[in-house]
């Protein structure tokens, strides 16, 4: 198959490249930079210049594909073009300059879907896209039936899955991948990795209040091979969980970072989490556990990459001193 993907160059999008390579597709990815097509042609697919804004690109790209894989998203303010960035600082109150960007960012991935998807529109075609298990309702455990809950932590991105289902009304092979907030290998661990960070800037591994919120986890491997047999063999309107990991008690990574980096755990409020964690705090403290029982199933997907702690350990242990080693 000729295989279309956006964010081709990103954590996860270029194991999704890697992983189409070897089962013989083959593949364009859309890039942003020079470096990002150099890295692409290197890994042996094509590469098409522009960005997820440039709808003409995402045009081209789809119309000549028999399937896309889209994970780009604007994760980093400097992603959205120029126009879009000064619409977000010159749109209103600095403090609510955070929530105009997501806005933004949501609305450009909502726009990507349905340009991708109006490609290929009519003909037996695939379309499957990436989305965040902190979407749905917290405080349960997340299945493969559920909507997403625009009161989620990450709630702000159901537009989009809307989209890629409406997609799936009009003759169109679109499906859902979604993704836990650890997506993780040995070098990067996803949401955990922000965490890591601040663990390290602030020399405190915090967590709220017993630590009990769970999070899922997924080894970014093994998402990519999901992403593959969802365009593969997915069914138009399913929604697929890459989830390895069901939930992973917070207080568990938050304990693991502070013995790698040799510095305490420690237990915050949530007004305590505001100040520390910044955007991030509702994240944090969010019960976020998600099952793949159907997937697996469905797929016959099974992960078989390292879990999240083995992974935060590899990162981290070359920073803790011999006595805190395992």
């Amino acid at each position: 198959m000729r295989i279309f993907v956006t964010g081709s160059s990103g954590y996860v999008g270029s194991a999704i490249v890697s992983d189409l390579l070897k089962s013989g597709h083959q593949v364009t990815g859309l890039a942003r930079s020079a470096d990002a097509a150099q890295q692409l042609e290197a890994a042996g697919a094509k590469a098409l210049r522009g960005t997820i804004e440039d709808l003409e690109s995402l045009r081209r790209g789809a119309g000549a594909a028999d399937g896309v894989v889209h994970t780009a998203f604007f994760h980093a303010f400097g992603q959205a073009r120029m126009t879009t960035r000064l619409q977000v600082i010159l749109g209103g109150s600095p403090a609510n300059i955070v929530r105009r960007f997501m806005t933004a960012a949501v609305e450009a991935d909502r726009r990507a879907i349905e340009t991708l998807g109006g490609a290929l529109r009519g003909r037996e075609r695939c379309l499957v896209a990436a989305f965040p298990t902190m979407a749905m309702a917290p405080n349960r455990q997340a299945v493969e039936t559920d909507a997403a809950d625009p009161g989620a932590p990450g709630g702000v991105r159901a537009p989009s899955e809307t989209m890629a289902m409406d997609l799936a009304t009009r003759g169109i092979r679109a499906t859902i991948v979604r993704l836990p907030p650890s997506v993780h290998d040995e070098t990067k661990q996803g949401l955990v990795t922000q965490v890591i960070n601040i663990a390290r800037k602030k020399q405190i591994s915090a967590y709220i209040g017993d630590g009990k919120n769970r999070w899922a986890a997924v080894h970014r491997l093994d998402a990519a091979h999901l992403f593959r047999l969802a365009l593969e063999s997915g069914e138009a309107g399913a929604r697929y969980h890459a989830i390895a990991e069901e939930g992973i008690p917070f207080r568990d990574i938050a304990d693991s970072v502070a013995r790698y980096l040799g510095i305490k755990a420690k237990s915050l409020s949530p007004e305590e989490a505001t100040r520390h964690f910044g955007w991030l705090a509702p994240f944090i403290g969010a019960d976020n556990p998600a099952s793949s029982q159907a997937t697996q199933a469905r797929l016959s997907w099974k992960p078989t990459h390292p879990p999240l702690l083995v992974d935060i350990a590899t990162a981290l242990q070359s920073n803790a001193s011999p006595a805190r080693r395992p």
